[in-house]
This record gives C-alpha cells, structure tokens and sequence, in this order.
C-alpha cells in the first residue's frame, strides 16, 4: 500500500511543470506543493527521485 503520492502538474501560466506530494496517497489536498520549475513531467519526477535516494543515502551514513 502506497504511504504517499507525486504527482508532476503543468503550471498553465508559466507551461512548466511542479510536483504535489499527497501525504497520505489519498488524501484529498496536497501536503506539499513545489514551484513550477520542471520544463517535463519526466524531469519533475526524475528530480524528486534523485532528492528521496540523497535523503535516503545520507540517512544510511549517519
């Protein structure tokens, strides 16, 4: 069962796209909203990807 949901949106004003995070996955409104600041969805959720393995990393090596 999923804890949480990302999903990449295209800002319409600015054509690029930002992440809302869900917490938890059904939950109605995002927890977290990012700028638009992704020229794709693909790199919006490349980004997030690359921030939850750093997070997960550095956790590890605490």
């Amino acid at each position: 069962m999923p804890l949480i949901r990302i999903e990449p949106v295209r800002d319409e004003r600015s054509g690029r796209y930002y992440l809302e995070i869900y917490s938890p996955h059904d939950a109605p409104a995002p927890y977290v909203t990012t700028q638009p600041r992704y020229q794709s969805a693909a790199a919006a959720e490349n980004d997030v990807v690359a921030i939850l393995a750093a997070a997960a990393s550095t956790a590890r090596n605490s």
